[in-house]
């Protein structure tokens, strides 16, 4: 599938899924993506005629500060920076590359508190005329996989198409950006291995439902985002604004 935003690779609105008891994921509230640094004229009239008027940053501030994003004046930008990167000192030859299961429970350890506030900013836009938001890391993959995953699971969305979702990321970064990543990879003198590989632009039904089980462990999604500060309203709404009948 074609990106949604020119100048991307994996980015998508998150909508039309099924929910679990019935209904879809409503449209026009959540979006995904990579990096918005490449947007072209083309993709920023995307975004600039859509209904997103918040940008989440999941990136460190190294890739930020490397890759700015390009973004119309009126877009909300708030950042939560995790890791500084997937591949952080991965190359080390002294240290293990990590697994995806392992990078996603260190962000569901870490970052708790960002992810029930992504979930607030979907909850309650702060402004009512451009109401939806745009979740982003570099790749839309682990970061951006993770909190789409909870806040997706929170609101009754079923797992097989939330799955189904963070799958199709590897097929939208095959060629053109996992190609340019290995190269810095190889540049900068790594080995690139399978599980580096993996790191870099894989994904995984394991690693995905490593997630679930993670916060299954604590009562399931939507009581992790609770336990990290999203109010019963804010999940309320969340779900109200997340949630339609369908057809």
């Amino acid at each position: 599938m074609p990106a949604l935003i020119d100048g991307t690779f994996n980015s998508r609105e998150v909508a039309g899924l099924p929910l679990a008891s019935g209904g879809v994921v409503a449209g026009g509230v959540l979006y995904r993506s990579d990096a918005l640094a490449a947007v072209t004229d083309a993709g920023a009239a995307t975004i600039a005629h859509s209904l997103i008027g918040t940008v989440v940053d999941f990136r460190a501030d190294a890739e930020r500060e490397q890759a700015p994003d390009r973004l119309p004046e009126h877009v909300d930008v708030v950042r939560f920076p995790m890791l500084d990167g997937a591949v952080r000192d991965s190359g080390r030859a002294e240290r293990a590359v990590p697994s995806l299961a392992a990078v996603y429970a260190h962000l569901l350890d870490t970052h708790g508190a960002d992810f029930a506030a992504v979930g607030r900013l979907v909850a309650r836009p702060a402004d009512p005329a451009r109401p939806a938001v745009l979740v982003h890391c570099t790749a839309g993959k682990d970061r951006t996989g993770v909190a789409v995953a909870l806040v997706l699971d929170a609101v009754g969305t079923a797992r097989d198409a939330i799955v189904t979702d963070y799958l199709a990321t590897a097929a939208n970064l095959a060629g053109a950006w996992a190609d340019g990543m290995r190269r810095r990879i190889e540049a900068a003198g790594m080995p690139l291995t399978p599980e580096l590989d993996e790191l870099l632009a894989g994904t995984t039904r394991p690693a995905i439902e490593s997630v679930f089980a993670h916060v299954d462990a604590g009562g399931g999604a939507a009581e992790y985002l609770l336990r990290h500060g999203l109010s019963a309203p804010d999940l309320d709404a969340l779900r109200s604004r997340l949630t339609s009948p369908g057809r």
